[in-house]
């Protein structure tokens, strides 16, 4: 299943609509927060609260079974900035998930720990690690998963 995992478009959700044009073979969306919008006028994404988030109803954190793996979504402003990787791996653990998607940071990230992939897509809106913004491509097939990210230049 292909997934587009989006993170801190900050107002820009002008973008969300795009990336769903671009891809119409997509089986799921995921937004991981600070999309500053009501989520209700966002249909087709599955949507966590951000630290700035404070319009419309929002889960803090989403579980997500696909296939034999379950994803455990969170915006991660509630967990350590220095062991926020260890936080985030142990938390998808109890929950019995092994592939975690996140924001906050805006930073394109992918790394496995303790088992757990983790997974920030960076930001839709202002990017903080000198790459233009980006959004990211999970595709689970059975037990093969791949990561790819999208930058863009320019909305």
């Amino acid at each position: 299943m292909k997934i587009i995992v989006v993170s801190d478009s900050h107002g820009r959700n002008d973008i969300l609509k795009t990336i769903q044009e671009k891809h119409p073979d997509a089986g799921l969306f995921i937004h991981c927060g600070d999309l500053e919008g009501d989520p209700m006028y966002f249909p087709g994404y599955i949507i966590v609260r951000g630290n700035n988030d404070y319009f419309g109803r929002f889960e803090n954190e989403r579980q997500i079974p696909i296939g034999n793996h379950r994803i455990y979504v969170t915006h991660s402003h509630r967990f350590s900035y220095y062991s926020r990787s260890e936080q985030l791996a142990r938390r998808a653990k109890e929950l019995n998930c092994d592939i975690v998607c996140f924001g906050h940071t805006h930073v394109s990230y992918v790394e496995k720990v303790d088992g757990v992939l983790l997974l920030n897509p960076g930001s839709l809106s202002h990017a903080r690690d000198g790459k233009p913004c980006s959004y990211a491509i999970l595709n689970i097939d059975e037990d093969q998963i791949q990561v790819e990210f999208k930058y863009e230049p320019e909305w």
